[in-house]
């Protein structure tokens, strides 16, 4: 059984969820709420395995209430659930350390899907948003963002995926997906390739938390 917490800022969203998951066998809601702030404590109340969220929400940002969450010991995997179908969206919710992202436009099966695969570990995210990250490659490290920057540096210094995710409070996937962002970008195939990259006058990355 997947518990699952909710939280979006509009009621009416949050009744339309809970009606869908609460028709599936191998689903629970948990618990729901409409106020961000509210997440952290339900979360130590409830435990739940998935928390679904939008990225907007009262008095909070989804990105922070995912970053807060991420420094939680045994967190729970975390669906973004938004309207913004763009690649800023996704790129600010996986830099926050979600595990997914999906679209409220989908079919609600979609939805349901998006929720199995995070709970069993799979980096989930809408094709079009995939396009368009896959469309920003080839770049120089002067096009890396932050995080980026970061696993770049965790990286050249010989860090295993798992040892960057535990340093910056990611999930494994994630970092699997800003390393091989990261190797399209700067045009190399392996961590070796980046790392020598790294060594030779590449831009002085911000420093690792």
């Amino acid at each position: 059984m997947i518990r699952v917490l909710l939280a979006d800022d509009h009621a009416i969203v949050l009744e339309g969820l809970r009606a869908l998951l609460e028709g599936e066998p191998d689903m629970k809601v948990a618990a729901w709420t409409t106020d961000g702030t509210e997440v952290l404590k339900l979360v130590q109340q409830h435990k739940p395995d998935v928390v679904v969220l939008d990225l907007e929400l009262t008095s909070i940002k989804g990105t922070e209430v995912i970053t807060a969450l991420r420094h939680r010991p045994a967190a729970p995997k975390v669906l973004v659930l938004t309207a913004y179908n763009d690649g800023d969206s996704l790129r600010s919710a996986l830099d926050a350390g979600a595990d997914g992202l999906a679209l409220k436009t989908e079919p609600p099966q979609q939805t349901l899907t998006a929720i199995r695969q995070v709970h069993g570990g799979q980096l989930v995210f809408p094709q079009a948003a995939r396009r368009w990250i896959e469309g920003r490659g080839a770049g120089t490290p002067g096009d890396l963002t932050p995080r980026e920057r970061e696993v770049w540096s965790l990286v050249a210094g010989g860090l295993t995926n798992p040892q960057i995710a535990e340093r910056l409070g990611l999930s494994d996937n994630t970092v699997k997906f800003h390393v091989q962002h990261l190797f399209s970008k700067l045009g190399v195939k392996n961590r070796t390739e980046a790392a020598l990259k790294y060594a030779h006058g590449s831009p002085p990355p911000r420093p690792p938390r």
